[in-house]
């Protein structure tokens, strides 16, 4: 393709708002990882926490990973981390033994709680350099390409 014909399709202008976006993504990652960190906790504790929370009961571990799209295999090791940490506790389904759930526990409703105030608190950081205008706009925009 020459450079005519990526200037008529858009490409020469997508692929540096591409990378861009990449970089930004990989950059509030990296924060928020940091500050999660600080609570002793992941990115992926944090989200399996929230769906524990959400439930507000014990969920099959299939049903974890499908809400945190993941295969089973890494909720199973997730999960684990967690239960050594003491933030969930594994429990048998009521009405098939074959079948694990995983509920929060305690300190696992407090680190929900700590993770949540963490996640605002850097939302509230980068909004902060977004007038209202941009922030929506920002907010739409992504919507778009997440769909």
């Amino acid at each position: 393709m020459n450079k005519s014909q990526r200037s008529a399709t858009g490409l020469e202008r997508a692929v540096p708002v591409f990378w861009q976006v990449l970089e930004a993504a990989h950059e509030l990652e990296s924060r928020l990882e940091t500050a999660l960190a600080a609570a002793g906790l992941s990115m992926a504790k944090a989200g399996l926490l929230r769906s524990l929370a959400a439930a507000r009961e014990s969920i099959p571990l299939s049903e974890l990973a499908e809400q945190n799209r993941c295969v089973r295999s890494n909720i199973t090791q997730l999960v684990d981390r967690l239960e050594e940490d003491g933030l969930v506790r594994r429990v048998a389904d009521p009405s098939d033994r074959r079948i694990r759930r995983a509920e929060l526990t305690g300190a696992g409703r407090k680190a929900h709680q700590d993770a949540t105030r963490i996640i605002e608190a850097q939302e509230r950081e980068v909004a902060g350099a977004l007038n209202r205008a941009e922030a929506t706009a920002l907010a739409q925009t992504l919507g778009r390409l997440a769909s």
